[in-house]
C-alpha cells in the first residue's frame, strides 16, 4: 500500500541570525582574494573539473524467457460402483483405463473401465448420469472381454447405437441405459481394433430424442486388458 508522507521543512536556527552587511563583506573579501593567488602559486586550478559521466549502455538487457504454459490437470480416472455389495479392487491404472477385479457372490470378475474424454448432445447441454465403458471377463461363465456401456440416459426403445473404432463401425444393442455388441462374432474384432486405435466414438439416441456422441480415449487400454487377462485366466 502506497503511503503518502507530508514532509515538513524546518528553518535552521542559524538562519535567524543577522549581521551587518559591511561586516559580512569585510569578512569575505580576504578569503576570496586569497583563493586565486594560492591557486596560481601551486599551479592547480581553483576548482576541480567535474568527472566525465560514464556513458549509459545502449543495449537493452535480454528479455526474461517466458514461462512455459501450465499443463491442464489430468482428468480423474473412472471409479466403478460396488458390484453385488462388493467394492472392486484396483489392479492398476493405465492412462485412461483402470483394471479391476471383484468377487460378488464368490464369482470372480475382472474388468477394465474408462470415462469418455469428450461428450456432446444435440440439443446441447442435456443432463446425463455418469457414462462408462466396461470390458469384462467372467471365468465362471466362460466370458472373455465382453464390451458394455452405461450411457447416462435411457435409450430410445428398439433403437440401436453404434461404436466407431477407426474406420470400422459396430452396431450396439440397447436396453434402458445400457449397450452391448449386437453381433457376438464382432466382439473380438472390436476389442482387437481398440487395442491399436486412438479413440472409440459411441453414438445413440435417448428416449426423448436427444442425440449423443461420446468419445473414449483408448490410451492405456491394451495394458489394462493384459493385466485383467493375467488376473482372470
Amino acid at each position: 500500500m502506497l503511503i503518502r508522507r507530508r514532509w515538513r521543512y524546518v528553518l535552521s536556527p542559524w538562519g535567524l541570525l543577522t549581521l551587518p552587511v559591511a561586516a559580512c563583506v569585510a569578512a569575505f573579501l580576504p578569503v576570496a582574494a586569497a583563493a586565486p593567488a594560492a591557486a596560481q602559486q601551486s599551479g592547480a586550478p581553483a576548482t576541480a573539473a567535474p568527472a566525465k559521466p560514464k556513458p549509459k549502455p545502449t543495449t537493452k538487457p535480454a528479455a526474461k524467457p517466458a514461462a512455459p504454459p501450465a499443463e491442464a490437470p489430468a482428468a480423474k480416472p473412472a471409479v466403478p460402483p460396488p458390484m453385488g455389495g462388493v467394492q472392486p479392487k484396483l489392479l492398476g491404472q493405465y492412462a485412461d483405463w483402470g483394471a479391476y477385479t471383484a468377487s460378488p457372490g464368490g464369482k470372480k470378475v475382472c474388468f477394465v473401465i474408462a470415462k469418455p474424454a469428450a461428450s456432446e448432445t444435440v440439443p446441447p447441454g442435456r443432463p446425463r448420469n455418469p457414462i462408462y465403458m466396461f470390458i469384462s471377463t467372467r471365468p465362471t461363465e466362460k466370458v472373455t472381454n465382453e464390451v458394455s456401456l452405461v450411457i447416462g440416459y435411457p435409450f430410445k426403445p428398439n433403437a440401436d447405437a453404434t461404436a466407431s473404432v477407426g474406420s470400422t463401425s459396430f452396431p450396439l444393442y440397447t436396453q434402458q441405459d445400457g449397450a452391448w455388441i449386437k453381433n457376438a462374432a464382432d466382439e473380438a474384432n472390436m476389442v482387437n481394433a481398440m487395442r491399436s486405435a486412438q479413440t472409440a466414438v459411441i453414438k445413440g439416441v435417448s428416449v426423448k430424442g436427444t442425440q449423443s456422441s461420446d468419445t473414449f480415449s483408448l490410451k492405456g487400454l491394451a495394458q489394462a486388458l493384459d493385466r485383467t487377462s493375467q488376473e482372470c485366466k
